[in-house]
């Protein structure tokens, strides 16, 4: 499996516009081949930041889903809202609820 975990901080006053984009691109990601979790959640002490982890099947499938249209078309109108992205990682999810049985 393969996993993402990163901080978003959006331009000051522009969060939830942010969170709206983003809370389309998870529904979206419902039925994407090999992506088993796409999270989005907030800090509550820090106004700007958003939290999204991804787990996927593999980074291939994680990979594709970037040239999906409707994917395509959220990081067009989200990308100006984002102010930083710089805290981030990749990790190897082991298991967990929501994901398959090793």
């Amino acid at each position: 499996m393969y996993g993402l975990c990163g901080k978003m901080k959006a331009h000051p006053g522009q969060r939830d516009v942010l969170l709206g984009h983003m809370l389309k691109s998870a529904e979206n990601m419902r039925d994407v081949k090999g992506c088993y979790i796409y999270l989005i959640g907030t800090l509550p002490d820090d106004p700007d930041a958003i939290w999204i982890t991804e787990v996927w099947a593999n980074k291939a499938d994680h990979d594709a889903s970037l040239s999906l249209e409707a994917v395509k078309a959220v990081i067009a109108v989200a990308r100006p809202l984002i102010a930083d992205m710089s805290e981030g990682f990749e990790f190897t999810p082991l298991g967990g609820a929501g994901l398959p049985a090793s």
